[in-house]
């Protein structure tokens, strides 16, 4: 069989690798850090979401760009097929809510170490704090890797899985790009994705530490709806994070770099505006005599009761009896329709994947393998593949490095 040089121990190389070696190749693999796994060690904060167990259109519909590159290698290694890789391993899995799938042991050093052992297992030959600094090819077929100390090694095919830019002190420093520009491969434009954003508004960071259950968030531009959806979210010094924020950003990230958006939460998105204005009369009855600023405890946490107070324009000292309808109005419509203006994102340090990549109609879907370099396969974040936050990004470098360490001769 085949000497195959793999540049990368995270998800994606490591999974290639041991694909690879299970068919009988013979495997090296280079890793610049000092261990294998450095960002798969930080997944799921540090919990480590395997993949998700949901049907395979809901597993489709959840990646956000290329999804149809992705039709071979999501049936030629199923998330199914992971689920049952790591129980094979010895790592017993559970699914949490939304079909995410953990360690039982909640432990990514339980995902990393099962797959070391079986890499030892396989004989694969491991090389840590090593970098490449070249991919190099001869005639339009992979010739061999130079490392940063100058010495080549030459294989019969190669696998990068180098990662993208997000988390760069995981050591995702874009060398993959650069190496895929050599061999004569266009990079998409790449931009941070799954990351927190920035609003404008000052009061925003009143609320840093506060985080929001159970409301809706919208996303729109000039009044075009670009995103909605119902979770969690959490305000920052800077702006906006959490679950909810993450998932908007791979969805509005490349209009909000070209012009800034507007973010609506509604806090009570089980009530129309009139049961809630029912309610607010309900709570007002209740406190007759009390001022404004103290009478609406019951309906926003404690932090957040001095923001709606200044931006319903009611005077916090009025006495609740004489409020006006309109005024009260004004609270209940603000209540379901907290407006902010999202400026930006934040930076590739928080992005948990990078967007855009090796451009996939350059590369073959069943194999990985570079239609313009013979032997050179690409697999995980290195290529213009991403998806929403659950276990999906994780899934297509689990499947992209099955494919590419198949693929290889």
């Amino acid at each position: 069989m085949s000497k195959v040089l793999i540049v990368g121990g995270g998800a994606a190389g490591m999974f290639a690798s041991i694909t690879a070696a299970r068919n009988g190749h013979e495997v090296c693999l280079f890793e610049k850090n000092e261990k294998l796994g450095k960002k798969l060690f930080i997944t799921g904060k540090g919990r480590c979401n395997i993949t998700n167990a949901c049907d395979m259109e809901t597993l489709f519909s959840s990646v956000t760009s290329n999804s149809k590159f992705l039709y071979s290698s999501f049936y030629g290694c199923t998330n199914g097929d992971v689920i049952q890789f790591f129980e094979g391993l010895g790592v017993r899995t559970k699914v949490e809510r939304g079909d995410r799938v953990f360690p039982a042991s909640d432990h990514s050093s339980d995902v990393i170490g099962a797959m070391e052992k079986e890499m030892r297992r396989l004989h694969i030959d491991v090389h840590l704090s090593t970098g490449v600094s070249r991919v190099k090819a001869e005639d339009g077929r992979f010739s061999c890797v130079e490392l940063a100390n100058g010495k080549r090694v030459y294989g019969d095919s190669c696998i990068i899985a180098t990662g993208g830019l997000s988390y760069p002190s995981t050591g995702s420093t874009g060398d993959g790009y650069r190496f895929a520009r050599e061999c004569g491969h266009e990079i998409t434009a790449c931009m941070p994705s799954l990351v927190p954003m920035e609003v404008s508004e000052p009061w925003a960071g009143r609320l840093m530490g506060l985080s929001l259950r159970n409301v809706t968030v919208s996303v729109s531009s000039d009044k075009k709806l670009l995103y909605r959806e119902f979770g969690e979210m959490l305000f920052t010094h800077y702006g906006v994070s959490g679950p909810l924020i993450i998932s908007a950003s791979s969805q509005v990230g490349g209009i909000l770099k070209e012009q800034n958006l507007k973010l609506a939460i509604d806090l009570k998105p089980a009530l129309s505006e009139e049961q809630l204005d029912r309610r607010v009369l309900r709570d007002f009855e209740e406190n007759l005599n009390r001022q404004f600023k103290n009478a609406i405890g019951k309906l926003f946490p404690s932090k957040l009761v001095p923001v709606m107070v200044e931006l319903s324009g009611v005077d916090p000292e009025k006495k609740v009896n004489v409020i006006s309808r309109e005024e009260r109005q004004r609270l209940v419509h603000l209540t379901k329709n907290l407006e902010m203006t999202l400026t930006g994102l934040r930076g590739y340090d928080e992005a948990i994947i990078t967007r855009g990549g090796v451009k996939t109609k350059e590369i073959d879907p069943g194999t990985m393998e570079s239609r313009y370099v013979g032997g050179l396969h690409f697999a995980g974040e290195v290529l213009d593949l991403d998806a929403l936050t659950g276990g999906f990004n994780l899934q297509i470098a689990w499947s992209t490095g099955y494919a590419a360490g198949n693929g290889v001769q």
